[in-house]
């Protein structure tokens, strides 16, 4: 039998940033006509080694082959050249052009400009892998969806065959992320090279045929998705066994601590974000906020935080023995001096919740140093926070001297979700918590969600993997457009199909409990 030839092989692919070995000598291969799942931790490598494929970073030392020849790839453009197109997590489209105009920026081919022409490309490229795309359409009147559909048609319409493609459900709906699943399963049909970069186990299994796995920037294997299973997988990337069961302890003599009646949020620009919401926060329980992306979570917890003004409505503070606090109209000290304790892990880590020049310690003392009573602020406790974080979510980092900003992603998130649980709040509020966290971070902070429902603590839990909502929560809310679409026990939500309708206010009016 004649031996495959890889689409791409990468022999001993090294790439180093400083001190940090992002890859080491790394030897993978891709094949036409399948789908694979790269998988790792955050710092695994696995983002580099794709970046040095689209020509955004160049190799150290290796070799790249494609079709059994080395190439060298110096930059995006090159890559295309041999056909290789990434779909990253972040889109790179210009929000007042058309889908057309977006796919054919840049291009330098005869005729390029005419958009007719394109037009009618682009809806070939549509009706054979079963896009839905207006190519007329503007990008600022786009779903999430459908602007990572223009995407994946740009790299597509450049003539790629060897797509890569970055957390590519990272916020859709189970109903968008299904008909994804079904265009990239008619491309791999086609003979098209396809990889996933995804931390969601259920979705590796469920799409892709064979995973490779790196850990600490090395290659660990690979083999064929029916041979193996999530356990297993996850074990490769941690290299320790690692619990995939998320506990949802029953709440123990749940009592109101938040309520928030029929509050409406505009933005700068006057457009409602937020439309006569209500429900309540109970101590003890952890609230989750289901939504397709701009929903109106963001907002949300900014207005119970005192970071977002509310037009109309009222966020009480229900103390202990039963008497209320306003917090509407009163900023985030002026809370913390009500006795209320709010914790709020933001979307935006470096922009609201740490400073990206000040080390590990300094940024745990952003969040106690008011709470020093001499002229000179202590520094031991937050010395000694910043070691029990980086200990506990097993931060990486030469150091606590170590500006944030020179941290990844998911370990700058691992610093700001530890800091903000660590102030023992009486209301917990998350947004994101464990977006881009690796499986095994993203447990630790399931736990320590879990510990502090335990103390009695109202936690509200702003998420994107349906999964975890249905499995960490004890209810969810509900948003479409700004609007509750509904409150249900998630326990008795055993389908997340239901909450994926109700998100695009397909579903049936739930109980707004």
């Amino acid at each position: 039998m004649q031996e495959r030839i890889p689409a791409i092989e990468l022999r001993g692919i090294t790439k180093v940033f400083g001190r940090i070995v992002a890859n080491d000598h790394v030897n993978l291969s891709i094949y036409r006509g399948e789908i694979l799942a790269l998988l790792g931790e955050n710092g695994s490598g696995k983002t580099t080694l794709m970046n040095m494929l689209s020509g955004i970073y160049f190799p150290d030392e290796g070799q790249i082959l494609i079709d059994g020849k080395e190439v060298s790839i110096s930059s995006p453009r090159e890559a295309f050249a041999h056909g290789i197109g990434m779909i990253h997590q972040h889109f790179k489209l210009v929000d007042v052009l058309t889908a057309t105009e977006n796919i054919i920026l840049g291009l330098k081919e005869p005729g390029r400009l005419d958009l007719a022409a394109a037009a009618k490309k682009i809806r070939a490229i549509c009706d054979q892998y079963g896009f839905d795309v207006d190519p007329n359409q503007k990008i600022y009147e786009m779903s999430v969806s459908q602007k990572q559909t223009v995407e994946i048609v740009k790299v597509l319409y450049r003539g790629a065959d060897i797509l890569i493609l970055d957390e590519p459900t990272a916020v859709l709906t189970p109903q968008e992320t299904d008909r994804l699943f079904a265009v990239l399963r008619n491309m791999r049909d086609d003979g098209k090279a396809i990889v996933i970069i995804t931390h969601k186990m259920h979705e590796v299994e469920d799409l892709s045929d064979r995973v490779a796995v790196l850990r600490h920037g090395t290659y660990v294997g690979d083999m064929a998705t029916k041979k193996t299973n999530a356990q297993e997988m996850t074990d490769m990337m941690v290299g320790r066994t690692v619990s995939l069961n998320i506990d949802r302890p029953t709440p123990v003599n749940p009592k109101p601590r938040i309520v928030v009646d029929g509050i409406t949020v505009k933005n700068e620009e006057g457009i409602t974000m937020l439309d006569d919401v209500s429900f309540e926060a109970r101590t003890g329980e952890v609230l989750g906020i289901a939504g397709i992306s701009g929903s109106g979570q963001k907002e949300l917890l900014e207005a119970i935080a005192g970071l977002q003004p509310v037009v109309s409505g009222s966020i009480r503070y229900v103390e202990d023995d039963g008497s209320t606090q306003e917090l509407i109209g009163k900023d985030p000290l002026q809370i913390e001096q009500l006795g209320v304790t709010l914790s709020f892990v933001p979307e935006d880590r470096l922009g609201m919740g740490l400073v990206g020049n000040m080390d590990l310690s300094d940024n745990m003392m952003l969040r106690s140093f008011r709470e020093g009573k001499s002229v000179f602020t202590d520094r031991k406790t937050p010395h000694d926070l910043a070691e029990k974080v980086v200990d506990e979510l097993e931060v990486s980092t030469p150091g606590i001297s170590t500006p944030v900003r020179r941290l990844s992603g998911g370990n700058v998130q691992k610093v700001l979700v530890g800091r903000e649980i660590a102030s023992a709040p009486t209301v917990l509020l998350t947004a994101y918590a464990v977006r881009g966290l690796d499986i095994g971070a993203s447990y630790t902070i399931y736990r320590l969600i879990n510990e502090q429902k335990a103390k009695g603590v109202a936690v509200i839990y702003v998420g994107e993997d349906l999964d975890v909502l249905l499995e960490l929560c004890d209810r969810i809310l509900v948003l479409c457009g700004g609007k509750v679409s509904g409150i249900l026990d998630a326990p008795d939500a055993s389908k997340k199909n239901e909450v994926g309708l109700m998100m695009t206010r397909l579903g049936g009016g739930a109980d707004h409990a």
